[in-house]
């Protein structure tokens, strides 16, 4: 089969001839056990480029990357894949043996790949494989944060920062699906603007100076922030709260949390939460939600899985609005 496979740090994916997975542990009775997917489109996270760089821990050569994927398997049922593995008994985190599929467990840049029997659901019928490709990590990765660790309600008021990117793009869909009222953050007033066409209240521009001061007079604080980036911005997240806020972050891209304010946390009662991936139960149920409220995942670009390259060259730039996906 063919598969885009990671040969060295910082080299170009290889798109080549690689053997194609094997179920020698088949799926018994109990519904345990291996299935083989026809993998028929994936999607890219930022994850895939981090691995590229070399900025992950327990890389090896050669691998195959990609978290996210739909197909079909060998009876010609469609399926989503659920990238996370081995979280174990314990729904509050992951256990010693998590780990998320595309390192070290080859990933979905290839035509087939192998996966746990219960790592895989229905996709739903109003998706098409592109789109429910784009669904998987970045969707639990948000339904996790707003649902189990924030525990969001109708009627609260949300903030996403660094709208344009899967997981917060999948947090507005989910929050404006749930009831809530939602503004975001970003530095492009035209990401801004598409977020507002998608139904978010409005927004703000993290470089403009005093701006959490201007959000928390106009909507009177916020009852939960998602955020991907922490760093020296995190404070501005925490000055925009409202009274017994929640604030969930999952990534980490901007450094170390500096200049935040312990007065205001204690003060105002604000829980701040740390967020990765989530369990298989919060899968299906993130899916199971997609398809009741017919979500339709963002997808920016779609590209082969021969030009996988120029993919992870635009995801490097960071200029999408919406997934990345390759039609395999």
């Amino acid at each position: 089969m063919k598969a885009l496979v990671l040969v060295g740090k910082n080299e170009d994916l290889a798109f080549q001839e690689v053997e194609k997975p094997q179920n020698t542990d088949p799926k018994d009775s109990s519904g345990k056990g291996s299935v083989v997917v026809k993998v028929k489109a994936a999607a890219l996270n930022h994850r895939d480029v981090w691995i590229q760089k070399g900025m992950y821990a327990g890389i090896k050569y050669p691998t195959i990357l990609g978290s996210d994927g739909a197909g079909e398997t060998e009876d010609g049922t469609a399926v989503i894949i659920n990238p996370s593995i081995n979280w174990g008994e314990n729904p509050r985190f992951q256990s010693k043996k998590y780990e998320i599929l595309g390192l070290p467990t080859d990933g979905t840049f290839a035509e087939y790949i192998k996966v746990p029997a219960e790592n895989i659901v229905p996709k739903p019928e109003h998706l098409t494989f592109e789109q429910a490709a784009a669904l998987p990590l970045a969707g639990l990765t948000a339904y996790r944060a707003l649902f189990t660790r924030c525990q969001i309600k109708a009627g609260e008021k949300v903030l996403i920062s660094g709208i344009g990117g899967g997981v917060a793009l999948f947090a507005l869909q989910f929050a404006l699906a749930a009831g809530c009222d939602v503004w975001v953050t970003s530095s492009s007033g035209e990401k801004i603007a598409r977020a507002v066409s998608m139904g978010a209240k409005g927004g703000y521009n993290y470089r403009t100076e005093g701006w959490s001061k201007t959000a928390l007079a106009e909507t009177g604080g916020f009852d939960c922030v998602i955020d991907s980036a922490a760093g020296t911005g995190f404070a501005d997240l925490i000055k925009a709260c409202a009274a017994g806020a929640r604030v969930c972050f999952y990534g980490g891209t901007n450094g170390a949390i500096s200049g935040l304010s312990p007065q205001i946390v204690f003060y105002k009662q604000i829980s701040i939460f740390g967020s990765t991936m989530g369990s298989t139960q919060e899968f299906n149920d993130m899916v199971a939600f997609v398809e009741a409220h017919k979500i339709v995942p963002v997808v920016d670009e779609v590209f082969t899985l021969e030009n996988g390259n120029a993919a992870m060259k635009k995801m490097d730039e960071g200029k999408q609005f919406g997934k990345l996906v390759l039609s395999i």
